[in-house]
Formats: C-alpha cells, sequence, structure tokens
C-alpha cells in the first residue's frame, strides 16, 4: 500500500462534498460496517462526468476510497465509469490490507446506484440524453512556433498572423 497517497487522499478529501443540483446521486450503507457513501454525478454532453464528488461517513479508508473513485471517474463517459473495477482503484493506491478490502466494493456500489439513478432519469424523460449528444471537442493546443519573432521596423513591432 502507498501510505503517502493514502495520507494525502485522506487529508486532501478530493471531491469531498454535496453537489448542488447533480443529474443523478447514488447512495450505499454497508450493513458491515454502518458506513455511508453517496456519489454526486453532472452529466454533460457525450455523457461524460463532468463533475462528481461524495459525501461518506466512512473513515480514512473509506474517504480515500471514495477520492480515488473521484479521480478515476471524472472525464469519463457514464459507461467507461460503469466498468471502473475493484482492482482498479487498488492498483491505483497500491492495495489495501486485508481487513480493508472491501472498500473498492463499497465505493462502487455507491457509484453504480448514481449510474443506475442517471439511467433512469434519461429513460423517463427526466433528464436529457446525453449520450445522444455530441461530446465537446477538446481545444487543440495553440502551437508554438519556433520560429524568432520579425524583426522590428523603425521601432515598431510587427505580428504576422498565420
Amino acid at each position: 500500500m502507498d501510505f503517502p497517497k493514502f495520507q494525502r487522499l485522506v487529508e486532501d478529501r478530493a471531491g469531498f462534498r454535496t453537489m448542488d443540483h447533480p443529474t443523478a446521486s447514488g447512495e450505499y450503507f454497508s450493513d458491515s460496517c454502518g458506513d455511508m457513501y453517496n456519489f454526486f454525478l453532472k452529466v454533460g454532453p457525450g455523457a461524460i462526468v463532468e463533475d462528481i464528488s461524495y459525501f461518506t461517513t466512512g473513515c480514512g479508508f473509506g474517504t480515500a476510497t471514495c477520492s480515488l473513485v473521484v479521480d478515476l471517474v471524472r472525464g469519463k463517459t457514464i459507461d467507461e465509469a460503469a466498468r471502473l473495477s475493484e482492482r482498479e482503484i487498488e492498483d491505483e493506491l497500491g492495495g489495501y490490507p486485508e481487513k480493508k478490502k472491501d472498500y473498492p466494493q463499497r465505493a462502487l456500489e455507491a457509484l453504480h446506484v448514481a449510474i443506475d439513478d442517471y439511467r433512469r432519469k434519461v429513460a423517463s424523460g427526466a433528464v436529457p440524453d446525453y449520450a445522444a449528444m455530441p461530446a465537446p471537442r477538446s481545444a487543440a493546443p495553440a502551437q508554438q512556433s519556433s520560429t524568432p519573432p520579425p524583426p522590428a521596423r523603425d521601432g515598431r513591432i510587427v505580428i504576422q498572423l498565420h
């Protein structure tokens, strides 16, 4: 286990917040320890998860695991998010102690409830079918020219647009 990463995840708690007006949300209650996990999704064109946050009553392992899910899901499509595996979460942390191995499964349960909520809302017409909308193109980075700027003429700078 990558303990420094675990410690950073617990301290930073990336994504630990409730979300105003989420597209979908999902909650999972763990009978084994009494922890609650709740994910909030904001979905946009192309069914891209534009924003994801969580709330948990869980311990440090619950917080760290949910933070990992946030990092792994943001920017992916709903279908890609649905395919996130326990193994991928474990690998991100470099493994879990034996007594904590069920934390990825708990977090994924809540994520899948949120994804199912989104799909139900699309089917009922409560939210638009974002998958039918084209995903926004990512802007191509501006090309940097290695050509030096043109020489000054009469004390003025000349800018040539291509």
